[in-house]
C-alpha cells in the first residue's frame, strides 16, 4: 500500500511540477468560478487517482497512467512537446550524443522476420561474426521471428558490458547459430556516406540527425572530395530528422559568412529568450550548392535549408519540408524520466516561420501528411500562403516549412516494387551465402567495409538474371510472373545490384547504388549551372 501511494506522489509531484516550475502563474480560466488554481487541478488528480484505485475492476498501472496523463496534457499544447519514458529519455541523449549501445547492425523486417542488412566495423556485431542476411530466431530465450525491426532494436540494445543471447538463422547452415555478444559503443553519425557523382559533383548523405560531431563530420567529407575533384556540392538532408540546434548553426556557417543571421528564436520564457543567431565560421565554402529536401527534413535540417535559400546561397530540391518550427528544451524528470516543452519559434532570416499549421488538433494528419506524390500534395488544401520576400527579390512562403526552389517527385514504390525488392534479397542472401548453383563465387564471409562502390563493379548480367527468374518462380508467395519481372527488369538489376554492394561491402556502398537511378538525385544533379549561377551572384554581394 504505501509503495501504492508513494507512486500517486511521484505522479503529483511531476503534476505539479508541470503546471508550477513551467508554466508559472499562468492563469487558467473557466466559465464556472473565473480561475482554477494549481491546487485544485492537483486535488481534482488526486481524487480520480483515488476513484480509480478503490472502483476499477483490476489492478491499476500507475506508472502507465501518469506517462499517458502527462502525454495527453502536453499534446494539448502542441504536437512536439512529449514525455518520455526512462528507456525513452536514455534514447534521446544517446541520439544526440552520436553514439548508443548496442551490437551495431543495421536491421530491416522482410516477409517471416528481422535480418541483418548489414553489419557496422569495428563494433560487438562484427567481432561475433554476424553477417548480411543473418534470420534473428530468438533473442534472450524469447521467439523473436514475429518481432518488428523496431522491437529488434529494443531488445539487443541495453547497457554497455552486459550481453545479449542471439538465435540467428544463416542462410546455407541446417542449424540456428548462437551468439553471445557483449554490448558496447556503437557510432551513430550525421553523414552516412559521401562519393563522388559524374562531373565533379560531390554527394554528401547528411541523413542521421544533427548530433554533436555534425559539422565537423561535413568538413572531412568536402575535404576528401575536394581530392577527388569535386566542383559542387550535393548535400542530402532527405529524411533527416533535425536535433542540434548549435550544429546546424555551424553547418550553415559552412556556406554563409560569419555575422550574418542564420535563423531568429522567438520565446518568452528564461530558457528561450528571443535572438538573432548568426554564423560563426571564418572561412566559406565557395562550391556551387544544392540541398535536398523531403517531408522527412525536419527543424534542423529545414534551418539549413531555410537560411540557404533566404540567402539564396543554393538551390532547394526535392519536396515539402515537414514543417517543424517549434523549439524544444528538455526537462528532465523524477526517477528517470523527462519530457520536451516548446519554450520558442524558429524563423529563417528574413523572417520566415518553419512551423506548419496544428490548429487541426489530429497527431495522426500532423505526422502523415507528407504525401511524396506532388499531384496529391497540390491538390490538399494549404494555409493561405505569408509571402516573404528574400535576397535578390525572390518570394517564399511562410508556415509551411520549406518548400523547394524546384520540385522533384520521389521514386515510386509500387506494390509490385515491393514484392520485387522482397524477392530479390531473398535471392541475394542466397547468393552470397553460395547456395545459388553457378555463382559460387559470389560467397561472402565478411562486409569488407568499403563504404563506396566503383561504376563497374558488381554488374548484374543477363546469367544472373535468369537466376533470379527460377528463384522467383520456386516461390509463389512472392506473387510474381515472367511478365511481372521483364516489365520492371532496369528496377530488379538495379535492387541486385543494391544488395549485393551491401552484402560485400556495406550499408553505405547500397545507398549509392540506390541513389544512381533516384530521380530526385538526377534533377539536383540538373539544377547544379542554376545553383553555380546564385553562387556567383551571392559571392559578389558578400
Amino acid at each position: 500500500m504505501s509503495r501504492k501511494f508513494g507512486l500517486i506522489a511521484v505522479i503529483l509531484v511531476i503534476i505539479g511540477a508541470m503546471f508550477g516550475g513551467i508554466f508559472g502563474r499562468l492563469p487558467i480560466t473557466s466559465s464556472a468560478d473565473g480561475t482554477i488554481t494549481q491546487e485544485k487541478i492537483v486535488a481534482d488528480y488526486r481524487e480520480a487517482l483515488q476513484v480509480i484505485d478503490s472502483n476499477y475492476v483490476s489492478g491499476v498501472d500507475h506508472e502507465k497512467i501518469s506517462e499517458s496523463s502527462i502525454q495527453g496534457m502536453l499534446w494539448t499544447l502542441d504536437p512536439h512537446s512529449s514525455f518520455f519514458t526512462r528507456d525513452e529519455f536514455r534514447k534521446l541523449y544517446e541520439d544526440q550524443s552520436s553514439q548508443f549501445y548496442g551490437i551495431g547492425v543495421s536491421i530491416l523486417q522482410h516477409r517471416d522476420g528481422v535480418y541483418v542488412q548489414s553489419i557496422i566495423p569495428n563494433t560487438p556485431a562484427d567481432k561475433a561474426g554476424l553477417r548480411y542476411g543473418d534470420r534473428f530466431v530468438e533473442i534472450e530465450g524469447k521467439d523473436a521471428k514475429k518481432y518488428t525491426s523496431g522491437e529488434v532494436s529494443k531488445n539487443v540494445r541495453g547497457e554497455r558490458g552486459t550481453t545479449v543471447n542471439l538465435k540467428i538463422e544463416r542462410a546455407g547452415t541446417n542449424q540456428p547459430i548462437d551468439f553471445n555478444i557483449v554490448r558496447g559503443g556503437v557510432p551513430l553519425p550525421s553523414i552516412r556516406n559521401y562519393f563522388m557523382l559524374p562531373n565533379g559533383v560531390g554527394y554528401v548523405g547528411f541523413t542521421g540527425g544533427f548530433q554533436e560531431t555534425s559539422a565537423d563530420e561535413l568538413d572531412e567529407a568536402i575535404a576528401q572530395l575536394k581530392k577527388q575533384g569535386m566542383k559542387s556540392l550535393l548535400l542530402d538532408l532527405r529524411n533527416n530528422p533535425g536535433g542540434l540546434l548549435p550544429q546546424a548553426i555551424e553547418v550553415v556557417s559552412r556556406f554563409v559568412p560569419r555575422g550574418q543571421t542564420v535563423v531568429s528564436v522567438k520565446g518568452r520564457s528564461r530558457y528561450a529568450k528571443s535572438e538573432e543567431l548568426p554564423a560563426l565560421g571564418d572561412k566559406t565554402e565557395d562550391l556551387p550548392l544544392v540541398v535536398m529536401m523531403n517531408g522527412g527534413s525536419a527543424s534542423a535540417s529545414e534551418i539549413v535549408a531555410g537560411a540557404i535559400q533566404d540567402y539564396g546561397r543554393g538551390i532547394v530540391v526535392g519536396s515539402d519540408s515537414f514543417g517543424k518550427g517549434l523549439v524544444q528544451r528538455v526537462f528532465p524528470l523524477p526517477f528517470g524520466t523527462g519530457l520536451t516543452l516548446t519554450t520558442a519559434r524558429y524563423y529563417t532570416p528574413f523572417g520566415r516561420s518553419l512551423q506548419k499549421d496544428y490548429s487541426s488538433g489530429s497527431i495522426y494528419d500532423y505526422y502523415t501528411n507528407h504525401d511524396e506524390d506532388e499531384a496529391a500534395n497540390d491538390a490538399k488544401a494549404k494555409p493561405v500562403a505569408v509571402p516573404v520576400k528574400t535576397a535578390g527579390g525572390r518570394v517564399f512562403n511562410s508556415g509551411r516549412g520549406i518548400e523547394p526552389d524546384i520540385k522533384a517527385p520521389a521514386l515510386t514504390f509500387t506494390p509490385l516494387r515491393f514484392r520485387l525488392n522482397e524477392a530479390v534479397f531473398f535471392f541475394a542472401r542466397q547468393i552470397v551465402a553460395g547456395q545459388i548453383k553457378g555463382f559460387e563465387n559470389f560467397k561472402v564471409d565478411k562486409q569488407n567495409y568499403n563504404p563506396t562502390i566503383e561504376t563497374n563493379d558488381l554488374t548484374i548480367n543477363d546469367k544472373m538474371l535468369e537466376a533470379l527468374r527460377a528463384f522467383i518462380a520456386k516461390d509463389k508467395e512472392y506473387g510474381l510472373t515472367a511478365e511481372n519481372i521483364n516489365s520492371q527488369i532496369d528496377y530488379a538489376k538495379s535492387r541486385l545490384r543494391v544488395e549485393l554492394a551491401t552484402a560485400n561491402y556495406s550499408d553505405e556502398a547500397g545507398r549509392q547504388v540506390l541513389l544512381e537511378t533516384d530521380p530526385q538525385i538526377l534533377k539536383a544533379i540538373a539544377a547544379i549551372p542554376e545553383a553555380r549561377k546564385l553562387t556567383g551572384i551571392f559571392t559578389a554581394n558578400k
